[in-house]
């Protein structure tokens, strides 16, 4: 067993970890980052966001040729190659997370395969990843590495719940990634983003993809206007979806799985040839020996940091999914800034005033900044400027009309608090509302910049047109 040291320790190589390792090397520390892949990328790259929009981007494809009847263009139906499709999206991650393995490399970050527990507040045992066939059952420490400062980004792993069956037939977002095939019957339990973004694929590779919530919407949390546009949408290319219904039982038989649901009409069943469970991520603060340490979890299992991601041991820093909501790849990668910047003693705290969410579905819905349902919570004064993409020239020209955006303003100093988008590409749109709202933006600075014709980002100029009453291409007189 080998000893050895470093000044910073990161524990986890997904976009919170990794980030947090390159930026202290590019600070001059000496860097460890020790994770069970081969190479950097956490979820994120390998089980979640870049593999998800990957599909995401060939149901689109597949979307798009069946619309294209409508302008006078028509294909044969498509032939899903499920092989070669599940080959590109692999190829993709690996060239990603391949690519942070070797910046990792340039950077001098010593990269260290295991998994990692605390001896105490100041060293790490590190064993072989149990899941490498060439590692024993029981594998003897690689080696104890002491350190000055550790980071906690262990990240998050899909919500099970207990009473279901353990079967490849009902899956987790990991194994739906994975595309083991097209079920002729998909049952989506979860309507939030996760299980609409994964249920949109399988619609567009041939399932009948049937979305049961248990709220009374889909996307909790989300405003509802915005979610209304995507709804429709989803009712079109799904079999069915059932709000207020929650699962009473799962059962395997045979080559298929028989589902009692309870909604306000009462109880019924139904049989699925797999199930896509959705219903929420946990985070991972499970860490062997973490109890060695004076490190606080919460009862939900977040681990407790202040506003500068350092926990309750002051050697101790932890950020992304396991500190808290909003469980976001972009959410960490900031966090991890903060936390090295006060490791070198600046003062930081993770205080942002917009934290962008975008829900990959078709059309895209992304938001940031105050929402109305927040606004209406906490009784906040706001003025809500729409602007229709009916009245947009580019979203015509696309054939996606339906989507909308919005301004919340506040009406004493004019200043954007929030911005929401539903649409084509929205998720591409939404940067600009977190740079006008960081930067204090008000209505009148939107309206003065000008936005290049014909675009999908005029819509956020002609928002703010619309909040002083001469919007351009809509007539919508100020309220006096």
């Amino acid at each position: 067993m080998a000893n050895s040291s470093t000044q910073i320790a990161v524990i986890g190589a997904g976009p919170g970890g990794y980030a947090a390792a390159f930026y202290a090397a590019d600070l001059g520390y000496e860097v460890a980052l020790v994770d069970a892949d081969a190479d950097p990328g956490g979820v994120c790259l390998y089980r979640g966001c870049i593999p998800s929009k990957a599909l995401l981007h060939a149901a689109q494809v597949v979307g798009e040729s069946k619309h294209a009847a409508a302008w006078g263009i028509e294909f044969a139906d498509p032939t899903i190659n499920l092989d070669q499709l599940r080959g590109w999206k692999n190829q993709v991650v690996a060239k990603l997370t391949g690519g942070l393995g070797q910046v990792a490399r340039f950077r001098k970050v010593r990269y260290v395969q295991g998994r990692a527990s605390f001896a105490d507040a100041q060293t790490l045992s590190i064993a072989p990843n149990p899941t490498n066939p060439e590692t024993p059952e029981n594998p003897e420490t690689l080696e104890n590495l002491r350190f000055d400062r550790a980071i906690i980004a262990t990240g998050s792993r899909p919500a099970m719940p207990p009473d279901f069956p353990a079967s490849p037939r009902v899956m987790d977002s990991t194994a739906a990634l994975d595309l083991p095939d097209v079920p002729r019957r998909l049952l989506v339990v979860g309507g939030g983003y996760i299980g609409l973004e994964l249920g949109s694929v399988y619609a567009a590779l041939g399932s009948e993809v049937t979305v049961v919530e248990m709220m009374h919407g889909l996307l909790p949390g989300a405003d509802r206007d915005l979610v209304n546009v995507l709804a429709k949408r989803m009712e079109a290319v799904c079999k069915a979806i059932l709000l207020e219904t929650k699962v009473a039982s799962i059962t395997e038989e045979g080559a298929a799985v028989r589902v009692t649901l309870e909604g306000k009409s009462g109880r019924s069943a139904a049989e699925f040839d797999r199930v896509l469970v959705s219903v929420g991520r946990r985070p991972n603060s499970e860490v062997p020996g973490l109890d060695r340490t004076r490190v606080k979890v919460t009862p939900r299992g977040f681990i407790e940091v202040d506003p500068a991601r350092r926990t309750a041991e002051p050697s101790i820093f932890a950020i992304g999914d396991v500190v808290g909501e909003p469980m976001l790849a972009h959410k960490a990668s900031h966090e991890a800034r903060v936390a090295v910047d006060a490791i070198a003693g600046k003062t930081v705290a993770f205080e942002p005033r917009a934290i962008p969410a975008v829900v990959f579905t078709d059309p895209e819905i992304a938001w940031c900044g105050l929402t109305e349902t927040e606004a209406e919570r906490l009784g906040l004064a706001v003025e809500v400027a729409k602007f229709p993409w009916a009245a947009l020239g580019r979203a015509m020209t696309l054939d996606r009309p339906e989507g909308f955006t919005k301004l919340l303003i506040d009406p004493a100093t004019e200043r954007v608090l929030g911005v929401g988008i539903v649409g084509a590409g929205a998720g591409e749109l939404i940067a600009e509302g977190v740079v006008a709202i960081e930067m204090g933006a008000t209505a009148s600075d939107l309206a003065m910049s000008i936005h290049p014709h014909p675009t999908l980002p005029e819509t956020l100029m002609e928002a703010a047109e619309v909040f002083f009453g001469h919007s351009t291409h809509v007539y919508k007189p100020k309220r006096k």
